[in-house]
């Protein structure tokens, strides 16, 4: 599979990037933004599930952001949003078929979008994708529990897909869990897919403790689980449930 991938696109007025990876002979193919961690800039660090998710029919845009921001990065990932909607069909995407995904803390930023309305502008995705998180805080685009927002009713669902890793050692599965169950409680489409691996693995790599950041992984259980999560957005950005 060929792939284009470009680089260094700035998205926002203060020169934040992007890079954005799709099929060669790309053709209006579902969108994911995908939203990294609470590392302060590391797009390039989801670039090999970039790469994977890509390479089965969908057009990814991985932007920068700064959860040490003052606003804890909401400004960031809103102006995502708001390029990825104004820029798809440049790039071959769907803007009517857009998967929210984030890993760590930007799979939680993910979700506060899912559950207020108001977060985005009125703008909600198509369904959301969150890996190895939590729902039982505020989240960085929005002030709204997610455990408790769903719980209260008050709005139209959405499908939701959870992964996560059940030897993850820093945020536990437990959390997916639960949030899967209030989903399914309250009658919001969800799809919980639990993985051998642990919190970088999900993402198709590994923490290096010289680095103090995750590298692209050399094999093992987070290639494999890298792959499936890979199958699994793939699927997701499509709208297929079953």
């Amino acid at each position: 599979m060929t792939l284009h991938v470009e680089r260094g696109i700035v998205y926002d007025a203060t020169g934040k990037l992007l890079d954005v990876y799709r099929r060669a002979n790309a053709e209006s193919d579902p969108v994911m933004l995908l939203w990294h961690g609470s590392g302060p800039d590391e797009r390039t660090v989801l670039e090999p599930l970039a790469r994977a998710t890509a390479e089965l029919g969908v057009v990814v845009f991985v932007p920068d952001w700064r959860s040490d921001a003052p606003d804890g990065g909401r400004a960031h990932l809103l102006a995502s949003i708001a390029f990825l909607r104004a820029r798809a069909q440049a790039f071959c995407g769907d803007p009517h078929r857009v998967l929210l995904a984030g890993w760590s803390r930007g799979a939680q930023a993910a979700s506060g979008i899912a559950v207020d309305v108001s977060a985005a502008d009125g703008w909600r995705p198509s369904a959301v994708a969150c890996l190895a998180t939590g729902y039982g805080r505020p989240t960085p685009t929005s002030a709204r529990v997610p455990l408790e927002a769903v719980v209260n009713g008050d709005l139209d669902p959405i499908p939701f897909w959870l992964m996560h890793g059940v030897n993850d050692e820093l945020v536990d599965v437990e959390h997916s869990r639960e949030f899967a169950g209030v989903l399914r409680d309250h009658a919001w489409p969800v799809h919980l897919h639990e993985l051998e691996t642990n919190h970088a693995g999900i993402v198709m790599t590994q923490y290096d403790p010289n680095l103090r950041r995750c590298i692209p992984a050399a094999g093992g259980h987070a290639i494999k689980a890298g792959q499936r999560v890979a199958a699994i957005l793939a699927r997701a950005a499509r709208g297929i449930m079953s």
